[in-house]
């Protein structure tokens, strides 16, 4: 049989063309022994202690950006969501709708991206599922993939565990992914390249952990971004969270490119960073230790929770003065993740 370029219908037929693509694209770059045979299911040891379970779709336009692709957004998005739950993220599930006529070098490439940010982020793609539609019936592909994991013993994070007094967090500068993700959509160039910051963020969570620090509430600010992130949890606790904005690192160019385009940093998507809410004597360890990680260069304190006051955020501004940040209505960037 020649070699075929493109993912045809045939493709997810069930026979062999299916049997096919599954070996060369998604065993060839996973290898997990928990993929050999072909099971309907993967059969894994028992794990213990509380379980975390998440599931996500990915839609993402374009399919491949500056610093990443649909594979490595899938896996890091997964991972993440885990992570802030307070767990060690072990497994994952990967399935895939992929449009008639996609370049099966390009599915290949997403593949390998995949299974390296599962190694990076030090989990297992053991199941999954492909179904091909008709050309139209989808852009190119879809992603969708569930994450299980395990919390540790001792940590209970959760988004109505806020104290007045705690001390708000963030492992780095925001709203890259979504810029970066804009300016290759719409072919807008900057005199610094602008990058997606997509990667897992489990180390950053880890670190944290075993610094000691009281640990309250952790979110990964994606869709809404870090206004969206911390006022789920100032709602949920009941406080309102009052927001530093010299504080709050954004990268020269992303500032420059959300002014031009009338967009609010706070509210643009992140892929790669962590907002952690702990208690004010242990914020100084917390942030040595996010500080000591890769992505964690430029953590910094960026606010602080309050007795309830009228609206849950505030941002006080650099010249002294507050305005109330509210819920994202919608998407600012759609289709970003």
């Amino acid at each position: 049989m020649p070699e075929l370029e493109q993912v045809l219908l045939a493709h997810g037929g069930g026979g062999l063309l299916t049997r096919r693509l599954i070996e060369d694209v998604w065993l060839a770059a996973f290898r997990d022994p928990a993929l050999e045979g072909f099971p309907d299911s993967a059969v894994l040891e028992p794990l213990p202690g509380r379980l975390a379970f998440t599931t996500d779709a990915f839609v993402v336009k374009p399919l491949f950006f500056r610093g990443g692709d649909i594979g490595r957004l899938a896996v890091c998005g997964t991972v993440n969501d885990l992570a802030v739950a307070g767990a060690r993220p072990l497994f994952l599930s990967l399935a895939a709708v992929i449009e008639e006529g996609f370049r099966l070098e390009d599915l290949r490439r997403v593949a390998s991206s995949a299974a390296s940010a599962a190694r990076e982020a030090g989990v297992r793609i053991v199941t999954g599922d492909t179904k091909v539609v008709e050309r139209g019936a989808a852009e190119g592909l879809y992603l969708a993939t569930a994450g299980l994991g395990v919390v540790p013993e001792g940590r209970d994070v959760r988004p109505s565990a806020v104290r007045p007094g705690d001390v708000v967090l963030l492992s780095g500068r925001i709203a890259e992914h979504g810029v970066a993700l804009l300016a290759e959509r719409e072919g807008i160039a900057f005199s610094t390249e602008v990058r997606s910051d997509c990667a897992p963020i489990t180390e950053l969570v880890e670190r944290l952990f075993a610094s000691g620090a009281e640990v309250r509430s952790m979110r990964d600010p994606t869709r809404g971004g870090l206004a969206a992130a911390l006022y789920e949890i100032a709602e949920a606790s009941g406080v309102t969270v009052v927001l530093q904005e010299e504080a709050i690192p954004v990268a020269p160019t992303v500032r420059g490119a959300c002014e031009m385009l009338g967009l609010d940093p706070l509210t643009v998507a992140n892929e790669g960073k962590l907002v952690a809410v702990v208690s004010p004597e242990t914020a100084p360890r917390a942030v040595e230790a996010l500080q000591a990680t890769e992505l964690g260069r430029e953590a910094a304190i960026v606010g602080r929770a309050f007795e309830r006051r009228e609206r849950p955020l505030v941002l006080r501004t650099r010249i002294g003065g507050e305005r109330i940040v509210e819920m994202p209505y919608g998407e600012q960037l759609p289709r970003i993740c």
